[in-house]
């Protein structure tokens, strides 16, 4: 590699379902972390990474910051607030608007706390005419002091071209951290887990999405064939019902809309088997929560 090669960390943050984990998939070309419409999809601090010849960024995707209201909640934040130490850059996903909300001013208040350089990404330009844009970046200009501004669609891939140089420009000189093959640090399994569930969240009702984990208890690997063994965890025995569905309807749709992409990832085919579980309360119990493979001390 070149002298001149850099390679650092790059902190994703801001609100719930503001495009991190869109943004950061397009960025890779791959798809390691799940998306939906519902907020909160991301529990966990995600690093993926992208490498060139100019040198290698290690995404670190967090979940979106938010008021905790469980245990759950409480580790979420914990995560995407700790993940703005020991980064070498941090993006600040927002959407094209000139009104700043309270999510958005709580943000704020911990940015100001640090001295890492803050690109502010101004995500989803697909929705906004783009003479709009120079109003919402005076707005937020106002607030922070930015090292860059950025304005992209995840979605369209729209100008990340250019966040990735920007995000470069930040990184110091070194070497590698990992080799070019490598993506993410995640678990095949978490992957896998993360799929399913993600199947979830598109698919069922709106109350639900928040109560649900995915454990994937079995992978046995043939020449051919991955047989999957996987639990969907919920809260209740009624949202049991619904996931499992009239005749199993719902937990059928659920495999199939997630067998093609767990065949993708793994490369060969797969048989899943899915089942539904309820614990009660699982989000406020520490020993459950680390179970489910949601550990604050492992962050």
């Amino acid at each position: 590699m070149e002298e001149k090669y850099k390679s650092g960390f790059a902190a994703l943050i801001g609100r719930p379902n503001v495009g991190k984990s869109t943004l950061m998939n397009c960025l890779i070309g791959q798809k390691i972390a799940i998306t939906s419409k519902k907020p909160q999809t991301t529990r966990n601090r995600i690093q993926t990474v992208y490498t060139s010849k100019e040198g290698q960024i290690v995404f670190v995707d967090t979940p979106g910051i938010h008021k905790a209201k469980n245990k759950l909640g409480d580790y979420m934040v914990h995560v995407a607030e700790k993940s703005f130490q020991d980064v070498d850059v941090i993006l600040w996903l927002v959407e094209p608007t000139d009104y700043i909300g309270a999510g958005e001013r709580h943000i704020i208040e911990q940015l100001k706390k640090v001295s890492t350089p803050i690109i502010l990404v101004i995500n989803k330009i697909d929705t906004v005419k783009k003479e709009q844009l120079l109003g919402y970046i005076d707005v937020y200009r106002k607030e922070l002091d930015f090292a860059e501004v950025v304005p992209v669609s995840a979605l369209k891939a729209d100008n990340t071209q250019v966040l990735i140089e920007q995000i470069l420009k930040y990184l110091p000189y070194g070497e590698a951290f990992y080799d070019e093959d490598t993506i993410t640090d995640q678990p095949t399994r978490q992957i896998v887990a993360e799929l399913i569930r993600e199947k979830v969240l598109r698919n069922v009702d709106e109350e639900i999405p928040h109560g649900v984990a995915v454990t994937i208890e079995a992978m046995k690997y043939d020449k051919k064939l991955v047989e999957i063994d996987a639990t969907i965890i919920c809260e209740r025995d009624s949202h049991k019902g619904i996931i499992i569905g009239k005749g199993g309807s719902m937990l059928k749709k659920i495999g199939t809309l997630a067998r093609p992409e767990i065949e993708d990832l793994l490369e060969k085919h797969v048989n899943l088997r899915l089942w539904v579980k309820v614990k009660k309360g699982w989000r406020d119990s520490d020993l459950l929560i680390k179970n489910f493979g949601y550990d604050s001390k492992e962050q």
